[in-house]
């Protein structure tokens, strides 16, 4: 469904959470922009609302307006910045930031603000062009050589019924149309194509037929959990790394996660913590190796 250009403001206010609300006030604050670059919008009782706001409210109610044009997007965002301001006014006026409720969310909202902006900046600057090809080169040199095959099957519910199949294919029968016509496999419109696979991709008692097989020989019954299985082998080749740049993008996400956990685990390593919600060994320090907080998105 597309919001129309102009929502109401209950449809607007609830495009952001508690802690959203929390983080667009916090940053409508700053202007970093010169003001050519960064002009005012609109105004609510003097207050200015500049694109900076916009842009900075885009990046984290961005996916509720991803069906707009950006147009539509932008006018909705400014009206929703009116509609917080508006607000926001009304609840200091209540003096609902004196609340012991409210300073705990904003405490929390700050505290994560910080954290998602450090952890950003410590996993942007992990990515230079040596950490990636280290990542590549180690990856690839664990790929390189390994074994594919490049398999079809077919799935069936009995041992007889893999073998009338299996008969029939001696007799001439088309491997790719029996499988459409026979098998229980969802790929079965497919003719059973597997495309290229490793022996750790499949369960092993198919597997371990599947690479005993050569290229154009068909396997007697196979059993695994999912019932039995003919099993015909197209080709077989050394697995290759994928080129760099086609996997750049995989590989940067994990250097900047790694990058990310290693600071957290460091931090934790160097502090004092003491976990007292535990019923056993409360006061034992934390283990630094623990699951690391959410890593900060890229």
């Amino acid at each position: 469904m597309t919001l129309p250009t102009r929502t109401t403001s209950a449809v607007r206010l609830g495009l952001l959470s508690t802690a959203a609300l929390c983080m667009a006030m916090t940053l409508m604050a700053a202007q970093p922009l010169r003001a050519d670059d960064n002009p005012v919008l609109a105004k609510v009782n003097g207050s200015e609302i500049r694109q900076s706001d916009v842009t900075a409210a885009e990046k984290d109610i961005g996916p509720s307006l991803a069906q707009l044009d950006p147009a539509s997007r932008q006018a909705s965002v400014v009206q929703l910045l009116i509609d917080l301001k508006l607000v926001a006014k009304a609840a200091e006026d209540k003096k609902i930031a004196d609340t012991p409720d409210f300073k705990q969310k904003l405490a929390f909202t700050r505290s994560r603000l910080l954290m998602d902006t450090l952890l950003d900046q410590e996993g942007k600057a992990a990515v230079t062009d040596a950490a990636l090809k280290k990542v590549y080169d180690d990856a690839a040199k664990q790929i390189s050589g390994e074994q594919e095959v490049h398999a079809r099957h077919i799935l069936v519910g009995t041992e007889a019924e893999a073998k009338e199949i299996i008969a029939e294919l001696k007799k001439g029968a088309d491997f790719a149309e029996l499988a459409k016509k026979k098998s229980k496999d969802p790929g079965a419109s497919d003719g059973g194509d597997l495309g290229y696979f490793t022996k750790d991709q499949m369960v092993p008692e198919f597997s371990a037929a599947a690479f005993a097989l050569e290229p154009g020989k068909i396997s007697e019954p196979v059993k695994s959990q999912f019932g039995w299985h003919v099993i015909k082998v197209e080709d077989k080749r050394a697995r290759k790394a994928p080129p760099f740049e086609q996997v750049k993008p995989q590989l940067e996400a994990f250097v900047i996660r790694k990058a990310q956990a290693e600071y957290v685990a460091k931090l934790r390593s160097d502090a004092k913590i003491e976990r007292l919600d535990q019923k056993t060994d409360a006061a034992k320090p934390a283990d630094p190796k623990a699951a690391p907080v959410a890593p900060a998105k890229k």
